[in-house]
């Protein structure tokens, strides 16, 4: 096991000036992801990513890259936790939060 932090980051990466509908271009992004191996959840306005540093980081550059071929403007908004020796955090931190109220909330919809 890799002494590199385990993190999780939730982005939104999209294209400026292609349109009202991203969704291609997102779409492009969560292929990348899917196929990465990593723990992710995607939802309306964004993804969560769970993984060591560098391999989260690789993807991003990679989802990054992809866009890049026919976008000339790309706006990426990131937000980054890191919890030293934490792992399945992604429902980890939703089960915590359901455990104090008592019930279940409502999440990403299957």
């Amino acid at each position: 096991m890799s002494d590199e932090p385990t993190i999780l980051v939730e982005f939104s990466m999209s294209p400026l000036g292609k349109g009202e509908s991203v969704s291609p271009y997102v779409a492009r992004a969560l292929d990348i992801i899917d196929n990465s191996g990593l723990d992710y959840e995607l939802h309306s306005l964004g993804t969560i990513i769970e993984g060591q540093w560098s391999e989260v980081m690789e993807v991003l550059k990679q989802c990054h890259q992809a866009m890049e071929k026919n976008c000339d403007r790309i706006t990426t908004t990131m937000k980054m936790d890191y919890r030293a020796g934490a792992s399945g955090r992604i429902q980890g931190k939703v089960s915590s939060v359901e455990d104090k109220v008592g019930r279940k909330l409502q999440t990403q919809k299957e």
